[in-house]
Parts: C-alpha cells; sequence; structure tokens
C-alpha cells in the first residue's frame, strides 16, 4: 500500500475550506484573539497568592520581602489582566486599539480595587468550611488542600470579572477549577457568604442560581435548570432566571438535584441526599428521600 500523495496545494485547499464556512445569523460568533488557558493558570496562581501570601506563594520573595513584592505581584497582576481582557475584545474593536487598551486598563484597576473586599468574603468561606468539616484541623490546610474552597475562590474572581462585563475570562477561570476539582460553577451565579462545600465532585451551579448565606453544598448536587424557554423561532431566549434560589442556612446532601428558576428553597431548609425536587418548599422544611430497601438472607453458596 502506497502513501497517498501530500503537498502544499492540498493542505492549503482544506485551510480554505475550513475558513470560509457559511455561519448561520442566529450563531453570533464574535473574531477574537482569547486568553490561553496557560495565561488564565498564572492569573490564577498569583491572585490566589496575592491574596493568601503565606499560603500559597507564587515565589518565595512574596512571602520573604512581604509589602513591597506584593505591591510588585499586584503591578503583574493588573498588567496581565489587562491584555487578557484586550485580547478577548471582538476584532471589530481593532479600529480604536489604544481606546480599547485603555479601557482594559481601567477594568483591570477597578477588579483590583475589589479585591480587598474579596478576600474578605473568601476568609469567610474559609472559616465556613473550618467549622464545617471536622475533619479540617486548621484554616492553612482549608486554604491549601480543599478542592471546594479552591472552586469557590475562583469563582468568587470570575465573578467579579463578569459582572464587569469582561469577555471569556470568566468563563475560562471556572472551567480550570471544573476541570481541577469537578465542581462546575458557572461565574454568572450570585452566591452569599460562608458558603461551604464538602467533598465537591460532581457540584453543578447554574448560571441564574442565587445562594444565600452559610448554606453548605455535598458532592453531586445539580441546582439547575428545568427547562428552556424558546421564542416562536424555536430559539432559546436567553438572560431569563432558569436556575433555583437557595435561601440563608440551608443544607442540601449528596446526589439532590434541584430545579428551575421559579424554585426556591426557603431559609433554614435541609434537603436530603438523592432528592429530586422542582417545587419550592418552605422555610425550615426537611425533604428527605427514603429509598425502598430490600433484604434478603442469603443461603448456602450459590
Amino acid at each position: 500500500m502506497s502513501i497517498p500523495e501530500f503537498n502544499i496545494e492540498k493542505l492549503s485547499q482544506i485551510v480554505r475550506e475550513l475558513s470560509h464556512f457559511d455561519v448561520p445569523a442566529s450563531a453570533n460568533l464574535v473574531q477574537a484573539t482569547p486568553t490561553t488557558r496557560r495565561a488564565t493558570e498564572q492569573l490564577i496562581r498569583r491572585l490566589e497568592s496575592l491574596l493568601f501570601p503565606f499560603e500559597h506563594p507564587w515565589e518565595e520573595a512574596v512571602e520573604a520581602q512581604g509589602t513591597a513584592a506584593r505591591i510588585e505581584l499586584l503591578g503583574r497582576i493588573v498588567w496581565d489582566l489587562a491584555h487578557q481582557i484586550h485580547r478577548g475584545q471582538p476584532h471589530d474593536c481593532a479600529e480604536n486599539p489604544c481606546q480599547i487598551l485603555c479601557q482594559a486598563f481601567t477594568t483591570a484597576l477597578e477588579f483590583s480595587r475589589r479585591l480587598p473586599a474579596l478576600q474578605s468574603l473568601l476568609y469567610k468561606d474559609v472559616e465556613a468550611t473550618y467549622q464545617g468539616d471536622p475533619a479540617a484541623r486548621n484554616h492553612s490546610e482549608v486554604i491549601s488542600t480543599y478542592p471546594g474552597f479552591y472552586a469557590i475562590m475562583v469563582y468568587r474572581l470570575a465573578h467579579e470579572l463578569f459582572l464587569l462585563e469582561v469577555p471569556l475570562l470568566p468563563r475560562l477561570m471556572t472551567e480550570i477549577a471544573h476541570s481541577q476539582t469537578g465542581i462546575d460553577i458557572h461565574p454568572g451565579a450570585h452566591i452569599g457568604s460562608s458558603f461551604f462545600i464538602d467533598h465537591g465532585t460532581g457540584v453543578v451551579i447554574g448560571e441564574t442560581a442565587r445562594v444565600g448565606n452559610q448554606v453548605t453544598l455535598y458532592q453531586g448536587v445539580t441546582l439547575g435548570a428545568l427547562n428552556f424557554p424558546r421564542d416562536v423561532q424555536g430559539q432559546i431566549i436567553r438572560g431569563q432566571k432558569r436556575h433555583p434560589t437557595i435561601g440563608d442556612r440551608v443544607v442540601i446532601y449528596s446526589g439532590a438535584t434541584i430545579l428551575g428558576g421559579n424554585t426556591e428553597i426557603g431559609a433554614g431548609s435541609v434537603i436530603g441526599g438523592n432528592v429530586w425536587l422542582t417545587e419550592s418548599v418552605p422555610e425550615n422544611s426537611r425533604v428527605i428521600n427514603q429509598p425502598q430497601i430490600d433484604v434478603k438472607a442469603v443461603t448456602g453458596n450459590k
């Protein structure tokens, strides 16, 4: 069997075909030069080191030199973030590149101003995790090793960028956390303070979910959409609330699925494991799924 003909002309033809496909009007594709995954991972590491310098030193100088090193690190973060924001802008913004870059730096600086408040919020999440898990020896262990806290940290950073209407980057950040922890939190979700995710694998929190203060989720919990409303042309209607609202001090155990934009879980409620909910429940409710258990005696070796 001979090797097929392989030349530049044939490769060029394939590239031309790939570059000129028909795009339906509804596709709404945005041409941009997106930030890379590696650059985003570096941004997360630097932010982590800035917020928790004694737990995640991005470089030894941050811990050794204190304030001066953190100022330098923050400068790097603002610079890198501004350029990543700029790279994510559509190509039709290229007519005013200087203006777009200035806007990107303005956004990056505004994000940096929000970091002290974010740090305070994250320390409440650390405390909630420490108080909620007797296996946690100290706060440092939570910050350094708990996948639930890592996913929450990345979400809170991405959420601020989402609120600042930064394209692409917030979603890329939470997808990096998703791939590392198995916890999928959309950056558009609204989550209150003192949030605790125990174990975490398989947790899903949708874009329009609203979660109150002092909420605890266990592994495998889904706060999802029941259905997707469509317009007369059959296209999905975007921007409507599709995911549930969880009140303060709610505990949701492993495998529970709560769906729908009109579904509200009242404050102080406990949702048991493997419960399927598409209706609201009042405050201080206990919702339990009790499966039928069939116990049979085994006789002999069969």
